[in-house]
């Protein structure tokens, strides 16, 4: 009976944050979500989106030369040169020294050798080589060269990406429910024995089609970011789940999901990416039918010869 109790002043509280909206336009609605979805598309396609990715390549400390030779640390498409460098990992960093005669540049300045600053940094560091790109990934201390070539013919093919039908039932209003204290979420990855350790403010609750449910929100800048799972997973999604963003509520923990937004995650498309995986507690047992659906022709997992 207590449990009844409960879960009805929820969908109260819920009905309750709905009714505070003002009119709600579905067609304006749609037209956003396809707009949201061209932007998608085009970012995904940009020069620092996630398509041109072409490698990822842990380090641990020493060094490691790099190039299109077959007896390099780590190689490059044959279009590079035979040697381009050589990666030195120390407590610093990853310093790059350039092959005497390599033209390689970092701000459209050329460099011989450079301590490539990673994406945790205030200032990380990309090195360009003709069509390649390189920059130092830093995750759960372990440091990573990801490599990208802007001139990948996989770009110029993508897409488009499938989606289930806009369905406005799916934009629901949710109530964040805050920790005493924010605390550091422990998540997996899809790379094994790799952390994701977000700051979790709370947990969201919401309702779908009368039932109540809940998922765990991590803090992205001024947003809540979710990475959670659903039944459809098994068959029309992303098996490790799906990424969503909400507007990060005011002092009356008010918000909205809105899964027309949702989306898979980098590593629905390449093998190069470390992205996190739905927790168990943020599986929902349910199918949601909105937002992003998988296709693996649209995932690129070749070697560097292509």
């Amino acid at each position: 009976m207590k449990k009844s109790i409960v879960v009805t002043g929820l969908l109260m509280a819920l009905a309750s944050c709905g009714q505070a909206e003002p009119l709600f336009d579905v067609a304006a609605h749609e037209q956003e979500v396809l707009d949201w979805r061209a932007e998608r598309l085009q970012r995904l396609k940009d020069p620092s989106g996630y398509l041109n990715q072409i490698g990822l390549y842990w380090l641990e400390q020493g060094s490691y030369s790099f190039g299109s030779d077959s007896g390099n640390d780590i190689r490059f498409p044959e279009k590079a040169a035979p040697l381009i460098g050589v990666f030195e990992v120390t407590e610093d960093g990853v310093r790059m020294t350039a092959e005497e005669g390599v033209a390689v540049y970092s701000d459209e300045q050329p460099v011989r050798r450079i301590l490539v600053a990673d994406d945790t940094t205030e200032a990380p560091v990309q090195i360009t080589y003709r069509r390649f790109a390189w920059t130092v990934v830093k995750r759960d201390g372990r440091f990573a060269v990801r490599v990208r070539d802007f001139e990948h013919p996989f770009v110029a093919t993508f897409g488009p990406l499938p989606y289930f039908p806009v369905d406005a039932s799916l934009r629901v209003p949710a109530i964040l429910h805050r920790y005493d204290e924010p605390r550091i979420a422990n998540v997996e990855t899809v790379i094994e024995g790799l952390g994701y350790h977000p700051e979790s403010p709370g947990i969201v609750r919401f309702a779908v089609d009368g039932q109540a449910f809940e998922l765990e929100a991590y803090t992205s800048g001024d947003r809540l970011f979710f990475v959670f799972g659903d039944a459809s997973n098994r068959d029309d999604t992303y098996g490790a789940g799906r990424f969503l963003y909400a507007e990060a509520p005011g002092d009356d923990g008010q918000t909205v999901l809105d899964f027309n937004l949702s989306y898979s995650p980098p590593c629905a498309f390449n093998d190069f990416s470390t992205c996190p995986v739905a927790s168990p507690r943020n599986r929902l047992p349910i199918r949601i039918e909105a937002g992003e659906k998988y296709d693996d022709s649209l995932h690129y997992s070749a070697d560097v010869g292509y």
